[in-house]
Formats: structure tokens, C-alpha cells, sequence
């Protein structure tokens, strides 16, 4: 899964008004993040074989230390603990928040993946596949993120033109890289994907710190303007 973790990140700023929309976009796509950094150090491995699953040529053969279960609870402790480290003043609601957008990513994985989630370790693998079946993953993608978005839209509102727009742009954009990354050409090599995936994530954060400044929770700016 790649859009659809951005779902989480959404609907967690919902909840929590106080966590940069920015952190919760690194926080679900934490264990991809550290996988792209594993795979190009050589300590995890990921090939590409055209065809391996109908929407994912990369064949995830040894990832135990981002995408096992242990894994990837270590990821969402480590996470919650950095966070109130780096932002004690909202709590350790605010870092369990950023936990719960960590283990995330895993629970969307097994849905898509095919059995290349370890249990522990590299073994006892699982995972439904829904990559099997590209229409249906897409969708399920799209409606997750745009799920997401509708609720953080609906919670807040714009302070500029770009922030009456940007979000909805942003996440067409979105849109179309999941389109490319599932119906178009695979990419050169396991490196290629890992630079790829970890550009791409840098620059989705990026652009949801820029977008959330053009907006602010419902009824603030009305304040703002009539004080």
C-alpha cells in the first residue's frame, strides 16, 4: 500500500488537532522510510520481477527488521517515544497517537501484500494479497486517502485560496503517482524503488506542512476575523 497509509494521517489529525499533519505523514510511512534506507544500506533486500503480483512487480523477499510484526511494533514504540521526546507539550496522548499511525502501515500491508510480512523474524510470512486484484487495491487506496482528507477538510477550513484548493490538488496528485506506481512500468531495479519511495515520502511531508499552515481548525479563523 503507498496513498492509502495517508488515510490514517488525516483522520489522526482529526483527533488530535495539536500533531503536525506533517509528522503523522512520516509516522505512517515510518517503516517504509527505514526500509527505502535498509534496502539501499543492504540490509534488507527487495528484487523486481515484472509480474510478481498483478499491481506490484517487487518481490519483498527479506524485510524482517521494518516489516515483521515485532518490527513494526519496535517502529511504533520508537516512534510514540521520539515524538513526546522532541514535543512533550502534547503528552503522551499525542505520542500514543503517533504510535497507533506507526503499527498502521502494517495492518493496511496485510491487507495488499502477499505473504512477505514475517511474523518474526523472516518467517511465518503472511499477508491476503489483495495486490492480486489491481482495480479493487486501487480503489481501496483512493478511498482510504480521500477518506481521510474529507474529514480533516471538514474539520477545518481555509485561511487563503491555496488552502481552499491545495488539499484536493495535493491528494489528485496523490492519485496519480498510486496510478503510475501500480498500472505503469516497473521500476528499474529494488534500488531505484527504494530512492523512489523515500523521495516520494519526503516530498508528500513537505507538502502537507506547506498546505496545513493555508488552513487552521473550523471556527478559528471566523474568530480571528471579527476580534
Amino acid at each position: 500500500m503507498f496513498v492509502g497509509h495517508y488515510g490514517p494521517s488525516f483522520a489522526g489529525k482529526v483527533l488530535r488537532q495539536s500533531v503536525p499533519l506533517w509528522a503523522l505523514f512520516l509516522a505512517v510511512q515510518l517503516l517504509d522510510v527505514f526500509w527505502s534506507i535498509f534496502v539501499l544500506l543492504g540490509i534488507e533486500k527487495v528484487r523486481v520481477v515484472p509480474g510478481f503480483m498483478a499491481a506490484s512487480p517487487l518481490d519483498l523477499y527479506y524485510m524482517p527488521y521494518t516489516h515483521s510484526l515485532e518490527g513494526a511494533i519496535f517502529w511504533a514504540v520508537a516512534g510514540g517515544i521520539a515524538y513526546w521526546l522532541i514535543r512533550r507539550a502534547d503528552g503522551w496522548g499525542g505520542a500514543g497517537l503517533v504510535s497507533v499511525a506507526v503499527f498502521s502501515h502494517w495492518i493496511l500491508d496485510f491487507i495488499v501484500h502477499g505473504p512477505d510480512l514475517p511474523l518474526w523474524g523472516s518467517s511465518l510470512k503472511v499477508g491476503l494479497g489483495l495486490w492480486n486484484y489491481p482495480i479493487t487495491s486501487f480503489v481501496l487506496e483512493i478511498s482510504l486517502l480521500f477518506g481521510g482528507m474529507y474529514l480533516y477538510l471538514k474539520r477545518t477550513e481555509p485561511l487563503t485560496g491555496t488552502g481552499r484548493y491545495g488539499m484536493l490538488v495535493f491528494g489528485g496528485v496523490m492519485a496519480a503517482v498510486q496510478a503510475v506506481a501500480y498500472f505503469g512500468p516497473p521500476p528499474p531495479s529494488g534500488r531505484a524503488a527504494a530512492i523512489a519511495a523515500l523521495t516520494s515520502y519526503i516530498v508528500f511531508a513537505s507538502t502537507a506542512y506547506w498546505l496545513e499552515r493555508k488552513r487552521v481548525p473550523r471556527g478559528i479563523a471566523q474568530a480571528v476575523g471579527g476580534s
